[in-house]
C-alpha cells in the first residue's frame, strides 16, 4: 500500500513517523510566523501538501497526546477524516481546550495522520433488529459510569 504525497508549498514538512513503533505520522504546521491559540479558540493550520489515501481507507487526523496533555490542544472535530478521494490540501484544524496561550510554531508537530481501513456495508432498513442480552441499555448500562 502507498500514501502518495504531493507537496503543495516549498517549505512544507512532509508527514513522517518518528520511530517505528508510531502508529500515525506527524503532520506539521505550514505557517509563515508563529499563532497564538487563546484558550477557548480554534484555528484551521495548513500543511503545505495533499494526499491520495488509498482506495479503501481514510486517513483520521488525531490529536497529539504531548499537546492534549500537557497544553489541552487538540483536534477541533474530534478527529478530521481525510476521504479517499479529497485531493486538496490537508489542514488540521486545533483548539485550545487548556487555560493558558498556547502558541503554534512554523514547522511545529501539531497532529497525527493515521491511514486506517473503512467498512462500508450495505444499508438495508429493517423492522427489528436482533436482539442482545444489552438491548438498547445506553451509557453506563453495562456497570459502573
Amino acid at each position: 500500500m502507498v500514501l502518495k504525497i504531493k507537496r503543495l508549498r516549498e517549505q512544507a514538512e512532509l508527514p513522517r513517523r518518528q520511530t517505528a513503533g508510531s502508529a500515525g505520522y506527524d503532520l506539521c504546521a505550514c505557517i509563515a510566523a508563529p499563532y497564538t491559540i487563546e484558550p477557548g479558540e480554534q484555528a484551521l493550520f495548513p500543511t503545505g501538501f495533499a494526499v491520495e489515501v488509498p482506495e479503501g481507507c481514510a486517513g483520521m487526523i488525531f490529536s497529539r497526546s504531548g499537546l492534549g496533555i500537557k497544553h489541552g490542544i487538540v483536534a477541533s472535530n474530534g478527529v478530521g477524516v481525510i476521504d479517499s478521494d479529497y485531493r486538496g490540501e490537508v489542514h488540521v484544524g486545533l483548539r485550545n481546550s487548556g487555560r493558558e496561550p498556547y502558541m503554534v510554531q512554523p514547522g511545529e508537530r501539531i497532529a497525527q495522520l493515521i491511514v486506517m481501513p473503512v467498512c462500508l456495508p450495505q444499508l438495508e432498513e429493517v423492522e427489528a433488529l436482533t436482539e442482545t442480552a444489552r438491548g438498547a441499555g445506553g451509557f453506563g448500562s453495562t456497570g459502573q459510569a
